[in-house]
């Protein structure tokens, strides 16, 4: 309104100027317009393309054409469109980034770490970059081999990995791409499947929503796509003593019948957690030590054959909520450890379905129950013998230095 006073005001005094007067007057009234119509026009393409991330941002991530992909590409296209092929990130995908060159149809080594809240945590930051920097420095693949990093992780945490990767990353001597997946639309998938178990091996009174995502090892196979077939899961708090790529060989010495590798528990936990199964089995090899002994399982490092957990039927029988509380009932089961207390369970009466990691590949250093009412037998267990391939700081523990 008040630019339109102004337009009439200046019509009004026209008559009274000169020639050259009227010129300049209408010079500086086009750059009145000027300012106000380039001013409102900055203002508009803010606000929409605010708009626009923020509709990005809510975007149901099923919609294929809308998926948010900000990658940053050093492959050969032929190796992108290789590696796209698996449709990993069709759904949950919401980063990826690529290094290095290969043929077509070379090897891909997947890799998955829980990564949320770490924005959060100092701790876990330093945990994490331990980790790389261990696992960067040693690592080695052959000629068209990938390293597949997956992470799953929030919004903020996965802003800080992005930045703290090109950091570990910078100087890698092999190629690799990194993928982000978010933890709401795997949660979302996982509940349906798991809700029914959480309430036996989760901290909690119920089940919980939003602890699902401690079973993502438990239900992978159902929703990672049926071209991903195998994938090691590692948690954070690891320092790396060799080539990881070494234990991704460990796959081809699984026993038929076995979907899982992993390595005992080296503490008393399931000793506790069993007790008043062992009260009333006193014979019972469950929660007794090893090399006899069943002392259940630690799951900081674990191998899922995800195409052998798809194929077989007594697995995937044993994920039906009756058989889950038909076995908590028999072992008299309550734990609070998530997949770990899953697998550990339903290994005592099923030991055929895991194999069975060397303890130097998850050499964990946590003493917790040695100074909790188990130190008479706490060596029993805690003993590794043979070379150490990756340190596990678990409950905070120290690292030895290289």
């Amino acid at each position: 309104m008040g630019f339109l006073v102004l337009i009439v005001r200046i019509m009004g005094r026209i008559s009274t100027f000169r020639s050259y007067q009227f010129v300049l007057l209408l010079a500086a009234t086009l750059a009145v317009i000027a300012f106000y119509y380039f001013g409102s026009e900055r203002h508009s393409f803010s606000s929409t393309t605010k708009r626009i991330r923020q509709t990005q941002a809510n975007t149901n991530r099923n919609d294929a054409d809308l998926t948010v992909d900000t990658r940053i590409s050093h492959l050969p296209a032929s190796e992108q469109q290789r590696s796209e092929e698996l449709d990993v990130g069709e759904e949950s995908d919401i980063f990826r980034s690529r290094k290095g060159s290969s043929e077509t149809g070379g090897q891909l080594y997947h890799a998955l770490m829980m990564f949320t809240k770490v924005d959060r945590s100092r701790s876990l930051q330093d945990k994490f970059r331990v980790a790389m920097l261990s696992m960067v420095k040693l690592a080695h693949f052959l000629e068209g081999e990938v390293l597949v990093l997956h992470f799953v992780s929030d919004q903020a945490s996965q802003e800080l990995g992005q930045r703290m990767l090109e950091e570990f990353l910078q100087d890698a001597p092999f190629k690799y791409e990194i993928i982000f997946h978010d933890v709401v639309e795997l949660t979302q998938k996982l509940f349906p499947i798991v809700e029914a178990m959480q309430k036996h091996f989760s901290a909690g009174s119920g089940a919980y929503y939003s602890e699902s995502i401690f079973f993502l090892s438990v239900a992978m196979h159902h929703i990672m796509p049926e071209s991903l077939t195998r994938i090691v899961q590692f948690d954070l708090d690891l320092k790396y003593k060799t080539n990881i790529r070494d234990l991704f060989q460990e796959f081809d010495k699984f026993p038929p019948g076995a979907v899982i590798g992993i390595t005992r528990e080296m503490q008393p936990v399931y000793r506790h957690t069993f007790w008043l199964y062992r009260k009333e089995n006193p014979k019972t090899r469950v929660g007794e030590p090893p090399p006899e002994g069943l002392p259940g399982f630690n799951s900081g490092v674990m191998l899922l054959d995800l195409s052998a957990m798809r194929a077989s039927t007594l697995y995937n029988q044993l994920l039906k909520p009756s058989n889950v509380a038909k076995l908590a009932e028999q072992y008299r089961f309550k734990g609070h450890l998530g997949d770990q207390d899953f697998f550990t369970m339903i290994g005592m009466e099923h030991p055929e379905l895991f194999y069975s990691l060397a303890c130097g590949w998850n050499r964990q250093l946590c003493t917790w129950w040695r100074d909790h009412g188990y130190g008479d037998v706490f060596q029993l267990y805690y003993g590794c013998d043979g070379p150490v391939y990756i340190y596990h700081g678990n409950c905070n523990s120290p690292i030895p230095d290289d």
